[in-house]
């Protein structure tokens, strides 16, 4: 490392807590102010993000008895705890381990699915999930894994793959940015046809809680929703970046007072460039575009998504579209307030955009 990279790392080290910099959200949850469509007026219960995905998986075992549960140490709840006591309701020819091998949870996934069955696999660590995921090539199955930095994860616990998987047709991609998103968005993945990838932003399972409806429910895979509006730039992200896209939005409006719009893509694969271009006039409308996500920029989904929106807009930017990601390099540990977007990357980027 070079002397100046120690001397600015010593530098905004001194000005953080041990507990900033290890094990603390670099945003702020932001539960969402109103329900899904046609969940307005349900019963709720506060729930943090594993339990709205431990009563999701509870409701669909309940609802298919062809359902089955399998993964690392998911009979006694898994290090995360979202599949606890479902064991002990539905039996361990139900809710059972597997040995540690990703590419045995996923052959097994596909077997059960292929025999009619519905599959719903555990891959502990997202990271691990490279080895096993050229064999997703079935329908009724879906594999639950994690995603994105927990404040201490590293290079093998902190990775936000989703970008790998858009390049395989066929795939249904997933990153819900809270619990009722999260409890809708997977019992939507485990009762579609297609094979589906539910990516669970670890930081969340307890971070995050909401007045979540008790009820059986679903949220449409493939739509965006719009989590806040604006009429001077448009923000896309997914996931924990949606929380640091809010906060760097309220941010705009205090500083520069822009009024920015965020766009959660819920979605990776396949995404809504409708509502991203279009519907409700989004780019079309704010003729600026910035996306952010915590992967690495190169490569990142966000590009996807710039490609798409520079060819539908063209006429109708005033600015550059921006991407704000993590860097080309792998995950840091101590030194993952620098790699991660931030909040204040963000407001950055929204800043050169407005004054461009």
């Amino acid at each position: 490392m070079s002397h100046r990279a120690v001397s600015l790392l010593s530098k905004f080290s001194s000005t953080l807590t041990n507990a900033q910099i290890r094990g603390k959200a670099h945003f702020t949850f932001q539960p969402s102010t109103t329900l899904p469509a046609g969940l307005q007026g349900q019963e709720t219960s506060k729930m943090n993000l594993m339990q709205s995905v431990n009563e999701a998986m509870r409701i669909a075992m309940e609802t298919d008895d062809s359902a089955v549960l399998f993964g690392e140490d998911v009979a006694f709840g898994g290090v995360f705890r979202c599949s606890l006591d479902l064991q002990k309701k539905f039996g361990k020819d139900r809710v059972f381990n597997t040995p540690l091998c990703e590419q045995g949870i996923a052959g097994f996934g596909i077997g059960v699915a292929a025999a009619g069955a519905t599959a719903i696999a555990e891959i502990q660590f997202g990271d691990y999930i490279f080895p096993a995921y050229d064999q997703f090539d079935c329908g009724k199955l879906t594999v639950r894994t994690t995603w994105g930095a927990v404040g201490h994860g590293a290079l093998y616990h902190s990775q936000s793959p989703e970008a790998n998987f858009t390049h395989t047709p066929g795939l249904k991609l997933v990153v819900p940015r809270g619990p009722i998103q999260a409890k809708g968005l997977l019992l939507s993945c485990i009762r579609d046809p297609n094979p589906c990838i539910f990516f669970e932003p670890k930081i969340l399972y307890r971070l995050a809680s909401e007045d979540v409806p008790t009820g059986d429910y679903t949220i449409p895979l493939g739509q965006a929703e719009t989590v806040r509006q604006g009429k001077d730039l448009t923000l896309v992200a997914w996931g924990t970046q949606v929380h640091v896209a809010l906060e760097a939005a309220q941010l705009a409006k205090e500083k520069l007072n822009a009024d920015v719009e965020v766009i959660d893509l819920q979605t990776i694969q396949p995404w809504d460039e409708d509502h991203v271009v279009e519907v409700l006039g989004s780019v079309q409308k704010t003729g600026r575009l910035i996306v952010t996500h915590e992967a690495p920029i190169s490569s990142g989904f966000g590009a996807e998504i710039a490609s798409t929106v520079q060819k539908r807009c063209f006429l109708n930017l005033e600015s550059p579209i921006e991407r704000v990601a993590g860097f080309d390099t792998p995950f840091p540990h101590v030194h993952e307030p620098f790699y991660l977007p931030t909040i204040h990357r963000v407001f950055d980027a929204i800043k050169k955009s407005v004054n461009y």
